[in-house]
């Protein structure tokens, strides 16, 4: 019966590592009850009269008559019996939960469809392990589905798993072969304990309790060190076998860039409470302009994904300009802007620079090299956490009149993936684009067509709840017209290539707030946004949010993007009444009188001048680094130090006594004077002996107070005055020990001092160092501590509300009888 309940233990435990998957505790909830009713089958089949194959099948069909019970349980026959509606309503719920997996990034709701999915999954890992622990006796293998359970967050998510989460996982398996281990001993057993009792002749019993203990100190030192030794040790970047991926080359930090999620980051940053600095910037003009990171080219029917940048050595930053910008000719005005960026410390992990679009100069630190078709710049090696750098960027100026004019087929149609659109799209959405812009006849004007539906009058209203950007979520957007910024640029996009006008989706940060001259960016200023091209401008950024206070802040539509009012069509409501932006007069376009978004905290404090912390210097993190690492060192000796002051101490401390004030040793000292006593003296002994750890000198715990005053003063020939003291202090830790009354006992502060300054004149100086900062007493009270919460455990595991069955049939008669009459006098 113990051994399926420690599988049991063991893959609840390792199931908890999946905690950021999810969203809520459902999902938590309806796996540790699969692992309860897999426990209750695999306890009922593990009985004698059993056959041990039936445990399995038995597994699999209560969990089946579970999962069905919490998830179509109205559809059964007097809920119990399973019928077609409940297999059909499971398998659309698994159906409905693939496809929440696939649109969906972590965490994921925990909607009935992931949760089925999760809890199954769960209880098919459950009985594998019951399978290969308790059935096929291999614990040890029963790891291996726990490793697969264990490795599902590491490949889903970025973030490594919580310690506390590791280590729940950890003696969770450590559990199960411990059962595993007393399972076996118990019936061919590797010790003999022989007991006699009165009447009852000699009794055989394997002794399990040592080998017990070392596999359970083994398994609690083994993950102890999992826990704190890689945080003592360097990082690896990865560096793959093989030299694909970006660049080419060896390098320190490998090859290849891992892509991340970008909307996930997108909404994990808009709706988390805290609005911190992410970075702040000034430029040439004082125009505030939008820093994209991502580029998503492709739109599967599930989600907007980015393809793996390309960065060739020739197009490091450092070694000349960019590419040039795709589509952009020389007859369409530029503006030349120079920026400098500086992105904060606190930013972790972020291998893209936030750049205006489209950079053509790049100056920072580091191995950054761009990708030719979409002028991201990316790096292999660095992160853009603390940088400073400097961009230089030619803005197109096109006007409203020349986009009109621009008419040309697309150069880039043979790049099908800004085109692309999956077969799954709803015809639905193809119905209500194609209605939206008729009365056009320009790519310009169906684009501006669409934005001013989304921003003016097509009733759309800017909300954080929505989630999800394929195609059956796009499809409820356009309905519910209900969505931030995510819907609101996929669904402009898609409706874009819809027309077969190229589009993609960018993802960076909107110009931010001016303060003081500075324009800074915050946490809730990432945004998404359309970006079509038309060749002779090359790509162009619309602004289909809502901005202002119900929507993105900070978000600001292009003046490109604004016709004149003549070319607006009858009817339409766009053109005739174009979303208020700012002038060519105003240096802040408008942002200064903007109202800030409700959900920015710290509303309305742009009023205030802000200092921002560019952090430490390269030198001074060093030192503060090297004087942490000192402090660290010096915990030991100072621990030490302490103890041997308040021991010291102990001898002039003064406390209220309520018998006998008198001199400490004088008469027949009472209770609160024999413990001062006791406490001074036995603290005077320990430092002595903690003395003998820090020189090295020795000390065994069987040695007598006695030997050991004559051992130091035999082997290291202590003068007459200083192995008196030796001998005091002995004498009075014997007393203490043995004697009923220690007679008078004065103090031992001066005869302590003595004896450690003639112990310290016998060992080397390298050795008297070592005694005062890494004193090796120190370490042995940590290996005490730890034996001792070890020592606590095996008391826990010892516990039991009632005497074993083998227990009561051993105890002798006259025992039995007094435990009846105990029990019945209770009574």
């Amino acid at each position: 019966m113990r051994l399926p309940i420690a599988a049991g233990l063991a893959t609840a435990a390792a199931s908890i590592t999946l905690y950021p998957l999810f969203q809520g505790g459902t999902w938590f909830l309806t796996g540790m009850g699969t692992i309860l009713m897999v426990v209750a089958a695999s306890v009922l089949t593990t009985r004698h009269n059993v056959p041990r194959w039936l445990g399995p099948p038995l597994e699999l069909f209560v969990v089946w008559m579970y999962l069905t019970l919490v998830y179509a349980g109205d559809k059964t026959w007097a809920w119990v019996v399973p019928t077609k509606e409940t297999v059909v309503a499971l398998t659309g719920l698994l159906r409905e939960g693939f496809g929440d997996i696939q649109r969906f990034a972590a965490p994921v709701p925990a909607n009935p469809g992931i949760s089925l999915l999760t809890a199954g999954g769960i209880g098919l890992i459950a009985v594998l392990v019951d399978l290969l622990a308790v059935r096929l006796r291999h614990a040890a293998l029963a790891g291996l589905p726990l490793l697969a359970l264990f490795t599902v967050p590491a490949a889903v998510i970025s973030d490594p798993i919580g310690w506390p989460a590791f280590i729940i996982a950890a003696l969770g398996y450590v559990g199960l072969l411990t059962a595993d281990g007393r399972e076996r001993l118990s019936h061919w057993g590797r010790a003999v304990l022989v007991r006699r009792s009165r009447g009852t002749g000699s009794q055989v019993h394997t002794d399990a309790a040592p080998l017990s203990l070392a596999g359970k100190r083994i398994g609690f030192a083994a993950v102890a060190l999992a826990v704190t030794l890689p945080a003592l040790l360097p990082t690896l970047p990865p560096n793959p076998l093989f030299g694909f991926g970006v660049g080419s080359g060896t390098g320190r930090g490998g090859n290849m860039i891992t892509i991340p999620n970008p909307i996930a980051s997108l909404r994990g940053q808009l709706t988390q409470p805290g609005d911190a600095t992410v970075l702040t910037y000034t430029n040439s003009d004082n125009i505030p302009r939008y820093l994209r990171m991502y580029s998503l080219d492709t739109f599967d029917g599930d989600q907007w994904t980015m393809s793996q940048p390309k960065g060739r050595p020739e197009n490091r930053v450092s070694e000349g300009p960019l590419p040039p910008p795709p589509g952009l000719y020389p007859t369409v005005p530029v503006k030349n802007v120079v920026t400098q960026v500086t992105v904060s410390d606190a930013v972790e992990n972020l291998s893209f620079l936030p750049l205006p679009y489209p950079a053509t100069t790049v100056r920072v630190d580091g191995d950054w090299r761009a990708d030719e078709s979409t002028l991201m710049v990316f790096s292999t090696h660095d992160t853009a956490g603390g940088q400073r750098y400097d961009v230089v960027s030619q803005e197109p100026q096109p006007t409203p009149d020349g986009l009109q004019g621009l008419t040309e087929r697309p150069d880039i149609a043979a790049d099908r993936r800004y085109l692309q659109l999956p077969q799954s799209l709803p015809p639905q959405i193809r119905t209500m684009t194609e209605r939206l812009i008729k009365d056009t006849d320009t790519p310009y004007q169906k684009a501006v067509k669409l934005q001013a539906w989304f921003t003016s009058n097509g009733g759309f209203v800017y909300s954080l709840r929505t989630q999800g950007n394929g195609n059956e979520a796009l499809l409820d957007f356009l309905r519910n017209r209900t969505g931030y910024c995510e819907q609101f640029a996929a669904a402009m996009a898609v409706m874009a290539r819809v027309l077969g006008i190229p589009a993609r989706v960018g993802i960076g940060y909107t110009g931010g707030t001016n303060v003081s001259g500075t324009w800074q960016v915050r946490t809730h200023d990432l945004h998404a946004w359309p970006e079509l091209y038309f060749q002779g401008a090359g790509w162009l950024r619309f602004e289909p949010t809502p901005s202002g206070g119900l929507g993105q802040a900070t978000a600001r539509v292009p003046d490109y993007s604004r016709p004149p009012v003549s070319a607006a069509t009858p009817g339409d409501g766009a053109s005739a009444h174009p979303t208020p932006g700012p002038n060519s007069t105003d240096p802040t376009n408008g942002l200064a009188g903007r109202t800030r978004n409700p959900r920015d905290p710290e509303a309305g404090r742009s009023t205030d001048p802000v200092i921002v912390d560019q952090g430490l210097s390269v030198p001074a993190k060093a030192g503060l680094g090297a004087l942490v690492l000192l402090l660290i060192a010096l915990i030991p000796a100072a621990w030490r130090l302490s103890t041997g002051y308040r021991r010291r101490r102990a001898w002039t401390a003064r406390k209220p006594a309520r018998e006998h004030p008198g001199r400490v040793g004088e008469g027949t000292p009472g209770e609160p004077v024999r413990e001062r006593l006791e406490y001074a003296v036995h603290a005077t002994w320990r430092e002595l002996i903690d003395t003998l750890h820090d020189l090295g000198l020795g000390h065994e715990a069987s040695e007598t107070p006695r030997a050991l005053a004559r051992r130091l003063t035999e082997q290291y020939e202590l003068d007459a005055e200083t192995s008196a003291s030796v001998t005091r202090i002995a004498s009075a830790e014997e007393r203490l020990r043995y004697a009923r009354t220690p007679g008078r006992v004065d103090s031992l502060a001066g005869d302590l001092r003595r004896v450690r300054r003639a112990l310290r004149a016998t060992v080397p100086r390298g050795r008297r160092a070592r005694a005062t900062l890494l004193p090796p007493s120190t370490l042995l009270r940590v290996r005490g501590m730890g034996e001792k919460v070890l020592d606590g455990f095996d008391r826990l595991e010892t516990l039991r509300l009632w005497p074993r069955r083998r227990d009561r049939a051993e105890a002798p008669p006259e025992q039995a009888a007094d435990e009846r009459a105990l029990t019945g006098s209770r009574h």
